[in-house]
């Protein structure tokens, strides 16, 4: 019995010792540029006239009707403004077979203009569906107020450019 034990005991460490020492990483690859524009205009540039003055997203999916999404507005090389989306909104599972997986996340777009002394809230909505699998989760394709505007093209950025 001594034997079989020590005998087990000397296969499982030679088992370990035959793994690979490297553990895969899943890589992640989520974060969208989000730019609009008008007849040429930055509509994100609130020191234009007639652009947004205010922008904000919420989590459709969210626990609660007001799950507010982190928004970033940043500038570009040129200078042109765009909505950086790193991640915030609920993911729900819409489909799964084998070691893919697809999920989707919806989020409504508030984005108010200065008219005079007033203001003009437009609401858009963006759905953005991802992909995962053990090696990779990404971004895979984006649909804005229910019309693709965005398929994944390996290596490129996630770069989306609405035009109102």
């Amino acid at each position: 019995m001594k034997n079989l034990f020590f005998l087990t005991l000397v296969m499982f460490f030679a088992f370990l010792s035959c793994r690979s020492g490297e553990e895969s990483v899943q890589k992640i690859d989520q974060v969208i540029k989000l730019y609009i524009d008008s007849a040429g205009q930055d509509m994100l540039n609130a020191k234009l006239s007639g652009s947004y003055v205010f922008t904000s997203m919420n989590d459709v999916y969210g626990l609660t009707d007001n799950a507010p999404v982190s928004v970033s507005i940043k500038k570009n090389s040129d200078t042109i403004n765009y909505i950086e989306y790193l991640a915030g909104a609920k993911r729900i599972g819409i489909d799964s077979s084998g070691s893919m997986k697809i999920y989707e996340s919806k989020i409504a777009l508030r984005l108010t203009k200065k008219i005079h002394d007033s203001n003009r809230v437009t609401n858009d909505t963006m759905t953005i569906q991802y992909q995962s699998t053990p090696n990779l989760f990404q971004v895979a394709k984006i649909w804005y107020n229910g019309t693709l505007q965005f398929t994944k093209v390996e290596g490129q950025s996630n770069t989306v450019k609405i035009v109102k």
